[in-house]
């Protein structure tokens, strides 16, 4: 999944010689998080939120509110950007970007292709679209997790068991993120399995892995399980 296809393609771009005030209305009047800085047609800066709140009088001053507008009138742009901004290149994946953005402790950047150019832009809030989309969230259904071994055939072997059921797969995740050596976490979100055959497909399904949680979105059900499979925790929310 590359960034081209999940990035916001209409760029509102400001000028350096603009003002603070034009920085707040446009973050304000097109709801975006980031704005480019331009001079003479090239990236030189960003404008976000928090530079405007780190640029803003503190809320402590004694200037009086026509001061106030005043003063943020007259500051340019220039003096409150960042500087040199983190980009990200089109053919990027959502998940190097994610990456950056962790990494850098930044909440988006400009998209921009080989020539230079801008051709969108890339927040946070559009790498949570990608993960609602991976998981399949928006299709409500029921989330299994398990611990399974690593070893070839055991992620089709549940999913079989599922079909068998009835259960058409939504999205199939899987992690080795604080694993032990030789294990996974996979994450089985489907859909179709008639309500009273859960618990037999349940069984079935912790006889080829540990099932660590279920959460049944149509019933507002969540079973998050111990160690040891009989015992478990179960929590309406």
């Amino acid at each position: 999944m590359l960034v081209t296809d999940w990035m916001s393609k209409t760029v509102i771009t400001i000028d350096v010689k603009d003002s603070m005030q034009d920085a707040i209305n446009s973050l304000k009047e097109y709801d975006i998080p980031i704005l480019p800085v331009m001079k003479k047609g090239e990236l030189v800066g960003i404008v976000t939120d928090r530079d405007i709140k780190r640029a803003s009088p503190s809320h402590t001053t004694t200037l009086e509110v026509h001061e106030l507008l005043f003063l943020i009138s007259k500051i340019k742009v220039r003096n409150i950007m960042t500087k040199d901004p983190i980009t990200v290149p089109p053919d990027f994946t959502v998940e190097e970007a994610a990456e950056l953005f962790l990494k850098k402790g930044i909440s988006g950047a400009p998209v921009v292709d080989q020539g230079g150019q801008i051709v969108g832009t890339i927040t946070k809030n559009d790498l949570f679209r990608v993960l609602i989309s991976l998981t399949g969230i928006g299709r409500r259904g029921i989330q299994f997790a398990f611990q399974i071994k690593d070893h070839p055939g055991t992620i089709r072997e549940l999913a079989d068991i599922i079909r068998q059921y009835g259960g058409r797969m939504v999205s199939i995740l899987s992690t080795y993120e604080g694993m032990p050596t030789g294990s996974r976490k996979v994450f089985i979100r489907m859909l179709g399995v008639e309500r009273d055959k859960l618990p037999h497909l349940e069984d079935d399904l912790r006889e080829k892995a540990t099932l660590l949680y279920v959460v049944d979105h149509r019933e507002n059900r969540r079973e998050i399980f111990g160690q040891t499979p009989e015992k478990y925790l179960k929590f309406g929310v």
